[in-house]
């Protein structure tokens, strides 16, 4: 293995894992948490294709959504014990000098699932469409409330107010599938309409989903549609309706398409989510840092977008007509964590 990284991370988990190659490329994945079934999956296919492509692995996450300061001392340990490539999910923009400075030093940059807003500080990026993973669930939202669409009560429970490009995306998203205008998709709350109760920040976890959807609530008793980040805080946000016996008034959408949040639609309790694939970007990710050790290849995006799509999918078990979809069981058979 490389150098000796620093021993006391706070805030910032490490696993290793030997080495199968003589040559020790080093590769590193960079993940907002350690409790997100999607990041765990994640760290999992990373760690898998890392061991068969021959690399030597570090995996390293922060506490919560937002919290950057670990990931950058994490990318700084990467950087000092000589990593061919580093893998991240950045919490925000403020990971972009350090990661600027491990791309002068030579290494390869890939976010994962969360573009850079400066695209200078990233070689390219494995990721869904966040967008289009937003317009699936608003357009099946529009078209399973018919009518009474017009008169939609709109809940949106976002990761939080900085916007974040996932965030940003997913959110802008869902709008415009929702058929609402958004006159700036690059910052959260630009559309002026009045059926969007609010957005609330609920650092895409159940505590954070249930306390945005009290106060939502608390704001207007009426909602009807609940948009929410991922499907932990979708969990929450039931959990909140049902506590005030409004969980039948409300239909719930979501993204990521782990297992647990599949089992929610089959329940009945998500609407519809749309299924991403951590596993597949983590593999790539592994992949192009291997090629790129060995002659200097970059990766190239997806023709038609500025990264490399790994595809998305709307799970329901309630399709809605010109919304294309699987059901919870073909989701539960592409599903991870």
């Amino acid at each position: 293995m490389k150098s000796v990284l620093k021993a006391a991370l706070v805030g910032v988990a490490l696993t290793s894992f030997a080495s199968v190659a003589s040559a020790g490329t080093l590769a590193c994945l960079i993940t907002k948490n350690n409790s997100n079934p999607f990041f765990v999956k994640m760290k999992e296919g990373a760690a898998a294709a890392a061991k068969e492509a021959g690399l030597d692995f570090q995996a390293y996450a922060g506490e919560k959504d937002g919290d950057a300061a670990p990931q950058i001392t994490a990318i700084e340990n990467c950087v000092a014990a000589g990593a061919k490539g580093i893998l991240i999910t950045a919490s925000n923009e403020s990971v972009v000098p350090a990661l600027k400075a491990a791309k002068a030093a030579g290494a390869l940059v890939i976010a994962l699932d969360t573009p850079l807003a400066d695209a200078s500080a990233q070689d390219m990026t494995f990721a869904t469409d966040n967008f289009e993973a937003g317009t699936l669930i608003g357009a099946w939202a529009l078209a399973t409330m018919g009518d009474k669409a017009k008169d939609a009560k709109i809940a949106m429970l976002d990761i939080n107010k900085d916007n974040i490009s996932v965030d940003v995306a997913r959110d802008t998203g869902f709008l415009k599938g929702f058929g609402i205008d958004v006159p700036d998709l690059k910052v959260l709350g630009s559309e002026k309409d009045p059926r969007v109760v609010g957005h609330e920040s609920s650092g895409a976890n159940p505590e954070g989903g249930q306390k945005s959807m009290e106060t939502l609530l608390a704001k207007n008793p009426d909602i009807n549609v609940v948009y929410t980040i991922n499907e932990p805080a979708a969990e929450g946000a039931y959990a909140a309706l049902k506590a005030a016996g409004k969980e039948k008034q409300a239909i719930i959408v979501s993204v990521d398409g782990g297992c647990p949040g599949i089992k929610s639609v089959a329940g009945g309790v998500i609407g519809a989510t749309s299924q991403q694939y951590p596993l597949l970007m983590a593999a790539k990710g592994i992949e192009a840092i291997k090629a790129f050790a060995a002659d200097g290849t970059k990766p190239k995006a997806t023709d038609g977008l500025s990264f490399f799509n790994t595809g998305v999918n709307l799970v329901t078990d309630k399709p809605a007509a010109g919304v294309k979809s699987i059901d919870s069981k073909e989701g539960t058979a592409k599903c991870w964590g």
